[in-house]
């Protein structure tokens, strides 16, 4: 199996209809045993429960470095290692330039970006003692086309800034065997979105991607699933597109 035995965390993964928990249940799937990181310890340990038997849900808190240590520290205990990290935790706000407040851009900045950095930061030191791992980092389509999706150019900023310290880790862990790439979504049918897509606005939007539908989380499940396995074991610094054709550069 594609991850049989594999060691792989989640952030942000107790949503029920987010990514994370899609990516989580994917990996299962494929034989990985998971741990689900979370703000909430109880909503981790019940999604961990709901994909199954011999996973882990804790939680953690990805502003805090040393929140994202002790995670680390907790999950090799518990599991014995950490092979993959999939970066998904995040935030968003609906603001224009001008309504940006200090605290909107501090919260939007740290979930999605120092988050990456810290999480990625805890896991790092393991992979590089065994000499291998993997790191996928959530960016969004957002980051490539200056917004104009839901998310603020404050949101826009953050995610373009995952995909530069996602590149950078790639050049400096690859001679650690340690391989760092990153997934863009477009618009996908999440808890985060859920609210806004009438039906009437899902057939507008459709009508403007190729493949003629919004994504669902399953579809960026599976590239996390490409670049966490040995499918993609030459491959590090890249960014894949999960969107449908809504963006084609």
């Amino acid at each position: 199996m594609l991850l049989n035995d594999r060691v792989c965390v989640i952030t942000g993964a107790a949503s029920a209809r987010g990514i994370g928990k899609a990516t989580a249940r994917l990996f299962a799937t494929y034989g990985a045993r998971i741990a689900v990181l979370d703000l909430d310890a109880g909503q981790a340990e019940e999604a961990a429960r709901d994909i199954g038997p011999g996973h882990i849900g804790l939680a953690c808190n990805v502003t805090d470095r040393a929140a994202c240590d002790r995670a680390a520290e907790e999950i090799v205990a518990r599991l014995g290692r950490i092979d993959v990290l999939v970066n998904n935790a995040g935030i968003t706000q609906p603001l224009k330039i001008m309504e940006i407040a200090p605290e909107n851009y501090d919260a939007v900045t740290d979930v999605n970006l120092r988050g990456t950095l810290y999480m990625s930061q805890a896991v790092i030191p393991g992979m590089r003692g065994q000499g291998s791992g993997a790191i996928v980092c959530m960016s969004s389509v957002s980051a490539q086309r200056g917004g104009g999706i839901f998310g603020g150019p404050h949101y826009s900023a953050a995610k373009g800034g995952v995909l530069g310290l996602a590149k950078a880790m790639a050049r400096e862990l690859g001679p650690d065997g340690i391989r760092v790439n990153s997934v863009t979504p477009g618009l996908i049918q999440t808890d985060i979105t859920g609210g806004k897509l009438t039906p009437e606005l899902k057939v507008e939007i459709a009508k403007g991607i190729p493949l003629g539908r919004l994504g669902v989380a399953d579809d960026v499940a599976k590239a996390c699933l490409f670049l966490a396995s040995d499918l993609s074991a030459y491959i590090t610094g890249a960014v894949i597109d999960v969107n449908g054709g809504m963006l084609i550069h």
